[in-house]
């Protein structure tokens, strides 16, 4: 070959070299086991792979997160969002059997009487009842909250309702019923008995009540009731929403409200109102579902009944006269001679004999006469102890029995009548809550057959507490002519500790509590002639020992008194060389000493106490005053009487 041969085949094969040299050896450098005519298709896949996994990466932790918040919003919804729970009607009404009648008075949903299971039955009544399609009322529900004059005796099962002029008569399962003197029907049973317990029907009440009701059967049996009058907040719903049990959307909702309806509001509590719906649900709203809140006064035509009559413009001027015996009615001569100013005497004459409904008696027709003649009225006195009978419950026994009753003003009426007595004056002071109705219900039968018979009737009380209100000086205050306050024992001969009898702020603190309930013009308020001398020694270890646990216990000294007149009184300090400093709490003399092992004390009642007192009965306008006892007052008495009440 020539010199280009070699160059060109040299050329060519450099040029192969070349080719060589630039081309890896995919050979020498592919792993083992690949496809030599794969390129690089495994690279690709490999990068899928990865993306893939980051997606299902990704789509997992999305599907978690979701998760979470779903069962975080439930969380939330379960915490605060509104519950379509349904109250169970029959226990929100406290309902058991398929006769029994939720009741609501005065947008108040009335629960069973404890405290007429523990006066009577095993098992305390249900509100209502409804017999042969008829709603009945419980008649201490009736009592309580509807209508106080309805009498229930169980004793001799007659349901009574006393009106100016006499009683109304209802016996058990009967249609027919007695109208002081005139027979009367209706179409239904007025009066339905379990045991002891009555049941009204709620027609026959509203007979006899400013009342109004409506009943309702579905979703329950209920009766609503309105007797009370006058003012009350009303609201309109804004929009559809649920009256729940309590405040808060997780309340069982107890009914639905429809837009525009009207609402009662009872209570405020910021987000939540407590509303009354017309149909008987006593329950909660949001606030934001009210407006148009306002101020409305309910009112009913009615025409109540009129019992005691205006007292007249005379002031009252009154003295009680403890006649203990008949001899004692010979004297009234020599006890009234020295008054000036009284207006009428008040003897002490009968008192109840037994449990049977009898009485004792020292009515004198000559006493009658000889007052009459001093231009004095006489209102004998009746009274509850001082007699054959002495206690609580002989009290209870007496006045729990229809027929009893009646014996007892039978009795007093005739006597007045025959003595030609001006008033009976009712001194009743062994009256225990449990017998409060049928005290009341005898102060109605009595006002009834006083006023018939032309006599004026008072009533003496102790100065209200709340341990007397079962006395219900409202009632008294309706009944009777006159209401006596006595204004004093505010310490008694039982007190543990020694004090005034008759401090001014004591009088002062009844006259103020009884015009609550009382008007002035019926309201007469009684002061004392006496004053008890108390002695104090300390107590020993045994007699301490012996009260542990008592009142008593928590008094160190042991006291006993003895009740004086004035005079009496007044010498009794003055033999003591005590002495005698003025008490500006109690408006009293006052003085102390020391003798027989112990101390005296006492709180003068003379012409300066009771001066004090006359101030506050002039200052608050009542009917007058009455005096306890005729006798026991000092001479200068009456003429410091007169310049107060005239």
């Amino acid at each position: 070959m020539d010199e280009r041969g070699r160059r060109g085949g040299g050329q060519r094969r450099s040029g192969t070299d070349r080719a060589r040299r630039q081309r890896p050896d995919r050979q020498a450098h592919r792993p083992a086991g690949r496809n030599p005519g794969s390129g690089r298709r495994p690279a690709r896949r490999s990068s899928r792979a990865r993306r893939r996994r980051r997606n299902a990466v990704i789509r997992w932790l999305i599907f978690l997160i979701l998760i979470v918040a779903a069962a975080g919003g439930f969380l939330i919804w379960k915490r605060y969002g509104a519950s379509n729970e349904k109250a169970d009607l029959k226990q929100y009404y406290e309902l058991g059997a398929e006769d029994e009648v939720a009741v609501i008075i005065n947008n108040e949903v009335i629960r069973e009487n404890e405290d007429a299971q523990a006066a009577d039955a095993d098992v305390a009544p249900v509100p209502g009842k409804v017999y042969d399609g008829q709603y009945y009322i419980e008649y201490s529900v009736v009592r309580d909250k509807i209508n106080k004059r309805f009498y229930w005796d169980p004793n001799e099962s007659i349901l009574l309702y006393t009106l100016p002029d006499g009683n109304v008569s209802v016996e058990v399962g009967s249609s027919e019923y007695t109208d002081i003197n005139e027979q009367k029907s209706v179409d239904y049973d007025i009066l339905k008995t379990e045991g002891r317990t009555a049941y009204i029907a709620l027609p026959f009440i509203q007979e006899y009540t400013n009342m109004e009701y409506e009943v309702y059967d579905e979703p329950v049996q209920r009766a609503v009731i309105t007797s009370r009058w006058g003012e009350v907040k009303t609201a309109v719903i804004r929009r559809d929403t649920q009256v729940r049990y309590q405040g808060g959307v997780k309340s069982p909702i107890l009914t639905e409200v429809s837009k525009d309806e009207k609402v009662t509001v009872l209570e405020d509590e910021n987000d939540w109102m407590k509303v009354g719906t017309a149909d008987g649900f006593i329950g909660y709203v949001k606030t934001s579902t009210l407006k148009d809140t306002a101020a409305e006064t309910l009112s009913r035509e009615f025409e109540e009944p009129v019992y005691a009559g205006t007292p007249g413009d005379e002031t009252v001027n009154l003295a009680w006269h403890n006649v203990t015996n008949a001899d004692a009615n010979s004297y009234v001569l020599e006890m009234i001679a020295g008054t000036k100013g009284l207006t009428a005497v008040a003897p002490t004459w009968y008192s109840l004999s037994d449990t049977e409904g009898n009485i004792d008696s020292l009515a004198d027709a000559d006493y009658v006469n000889y007052a009459h003649q001093s231009n004095l009225k006489v209102w004998a006195v009746l009274r509850d102890f001082h007699g054959g009978i002495n206690s609580y419950d002989e009290t209870y026994e007496v006045l729990s029995y229809t027929s009893k009753r009646t014996k007892v003003i039978n009795q007093v009426i005739a006597s007045a009548i025959e003595t030609g007595v001006d008033g009976i004056n009712l001194d009743f002071e062994l009256v225990s809550t449990a017998c409060g109705e049928h005290y009341v219900q005898f102060v109605r039968e009595l006002s009834v057959r006083c006023r018939q018979n032309g006599l004026v009737l008072s009533i003496d009380n102790y100065v209200p507490q709340p341990y007397n209100a079962h006395y219900d000086l409202e009632e008294q205050g309706v009944m009777a002519d006159y209401v006596i306050i006595m204004g004093y024992d505010e310490h008694t001969e039982g007190s543990y500790e020694a004090g005034s009898v008759a401090s001014v702020g004591y009088l002062e603190n009844g006259i103020a509590d009884a015009l609550g309930s009382v008007p002035a013009e019926k309201l007469i308020a009684g002061v004392p002639f006496f004053t008890r001398l108390w002695f104090e020694t300390p107590k020993t270890e045994a007699e301490l020992a012996d009260e542990a646990g008592t009142e008593a216990a928590e008094y160190p000294n042991k006291v006993t008194s003895t009740a004086y007149d004035m005079d009496d009184a007044a010498q009794v300090v003055e033999s003591s060389g005590a002495d005698v400093q003025w008490d500006d709490a109690a408006m009293q003399n006052y003085a102390e000493w020391e003798a027989d092992g112990g101390v005296y004390k006492i709180w003068l009642e003379d012409e300066q106490s009771l001066e004090e007192k006359l101030k506050v009965i002039a200052e608050n306008d009542i009917a007058g005053v009455a005096e306890w006892s005729l006798g026991m007052e000092s001479s200068g008495i009456w003429d410091l009487i007169l310049q107060y009440v005239n």
